[in-house]
């Protein structure tokens, strides 16, 4: 993996969450990268529960300032930037007032379901894109990690379909047993047709539950990874469909090289 470029987008990644399969990997995977000689970059979001202060973020003026449209409405694009201690990684966080002010991830006090939880995981995709831009860094690999980050293959191969940065980037998503219960607002569908997307690729949000939200990542993925020992059945047996390259589970304790072999093997070719 050396000097290739491994973008990984995640809803979660530690120490800035609580220890999960999502933000676990999502530090694991990328400082393996690290350690192999690749070129990383971690994006995730500015959730109101992560300590500005104590992981010390800070504002990256001249990548800040734009405005993303979601559903209609202009909404300003903050981007933080951290490091994570003794790794030598950094990790860019997308904020915005609006959507990731709030002291949670996904759900208030009450545990009920931010109801715009659509809209912020439009404004994640949309804003990981434009900042990568911004950047002019191309990525060999995408990975996507978490249901929050998997509007990005979608907004990738479709509304940014002919950004040149991007023609030669395969995307990689994990698969988790990690999701939510219910739906996602009913007129989640609506907000993405906005984005003068193709019906055919957003039919499955007519119901915008968690299963349905990955089909939609793993269609418009290049390779995918199982995360979790036991995923739904119902994606089980959506992957055992498709004609993509499909890694089985592997634990953190023997994930490395599979994950290595899996990029080098059938992502990079």
């Amino acid at each position: 993996m050396k000097d290739k470029r491994v973008l990984y987008v995640s809803s979660e990644v530690i120490p800035y969450l609580p220890e999960t399969e999502i933000s676990s990997m999502s530090f694991e995977a990328p400082r393996m990268i690290n350690n192999n000689g690749g070129q990383i970059r971690i994006f995730m979001p500015r959730y109101g529960n992560i300590n500005e202060r104590r992981h010390q973020l800070h504002e990256v003026i001249r990548l800040s300032g734009m405005n993303l449209v979601i559903n209609d409405l202009d909404m300003p694009l903050i981007i933080k930037v951290a490091s994570i201690p003794k790794e030598r990684i950094q990790v860019y966080f997308i904020d915005n007032e609006d959507y990731f002010k709030r002291k949670a991830t996904y759900a208030d006090e009450e545990g009920n379901f931010y109801k715009d939880n659509d809209e912020r995981a439009i404004f994640f995709a949309k804003g990981v894109i434009e900042t990568v831009k911004k950047l002019n860094w191309a990525p060999d690999i995408i990975h996507v990690h978490g249901w929050l980050a998997s509007f990005l293959p979608l907004y990738l191969r479709n509304y940014y379909g002919n950004e040149p940065l991007f023609e030669n980037s395969k995307i990689v998503t994990s698969v988790y047993n990690q999701g939510f219960q219910g739906t996602l607002a009913k007129n989640t569908i609506d907000k993405i047709r906005y984005d003068a997307i193709e019906e055919d690729a957003i039919a499955d949000l007519e119901e915008p539950n968690y299963v349905n939200m990955m089909k939609i990542a793993i269609k418009n993925s290049d390779a995918i990874i199982v995360g979790s020992e036991e995923i739904p059945t119902e994606l089980e047996e959506f992957l055992n469909t498709i004609d993509k390259p499909v890694l089985k589970f592997h634990n953190m304790d023997n994930f490395s090289q599979a994950y290595l072999d899996f990029y080098r093997l059938k992502v990079l070719i």
